[in-house]
């Protein structure tokens, strides 16, 4: 009877339950290295690769699904997942914002675009009647990829349950990645420039 109950409370001590945290600090440092990543300008006299890198710098931050259980004894456990950026179609989203954003530069520039609470763009200042298809176009398609973007992130890391943490923690890092001037909206919907 004493090896029963013995094995019985070593059988329930043995289970552990494993939450995944969503990674906010690692998230962060992903999205602040991609913005950057995007809104790097090439250097002078070289063009913008068409395809990206085979990677993102310093981002190969590798999110591993809990294989093992951690300690037998611990119950619960929590882990905190790290975050994979690098797969195609994080490239292939990535690629498309980096040849967007020299069309963009100008109009955050002069004020007719800005960054709305959500990391979405708008447009928020005047556009000249010539500009104005083609800004909404490029706000269009950047919007689309930016929520392109947080998906394949999320996909990424087999939690696709992620993109609104995913699409909030940018939404802040586009605001702190904002150049000086770049006008931004705040979480009251007051409009500011950087």
């Amino acid at each position: 009877m004493k090896q029963m109950t013995f094995l019985g409370a070593l059988f329930l001590t043995a289970c552990v339950t494993i939450n995944i945290y969503f990674p906010a600090a690692a998230a962060e440092k992903v999205a602040d290295e991609i913005i950057q990543d995007i809104q790097q300008e090439p250097a002078s006299g070289t063009q913008q690769p068409a395809q990206p890198q085979s990677g993102l710098t310093g981002q190969r931050l590798s999110f591993y699904a809990v294989d093992r259980v951690l300690d037998f004894f611990i119950s619960p456990a929590h882990a905190e997942a790290n975050l994979s950026v690098d797969s195609p179609d994080i490239r292939r989203v990535q690629a498309s914002m980096q040849r967007r954003f020299s069309e963009l530069k100008p109009f955050y520039d002069n004020g007719a675009i800005g960054i709305k609470a959500d990391g979405l763009l708008t447009v928020k200042g005047s556009v000249s009647l010539r500009d104005k298809n083609k800004v909404n176009k490029l706000i269009a398609a950047e919007n689309a990829d930016r929520n392109k973007l947080y998906q394949a992130i999320a996909n990424a890391n087999g939690h696709p349950e992620w993109f609104n943490q995913i699409k909030d923690t940018f939404a802040k890092r586009w605001v702190g990645n904002a150049h000086a001037g770049w006008w931004y909206q705040t979480s009251n919907g007051s409009w500011k420039q950087k």
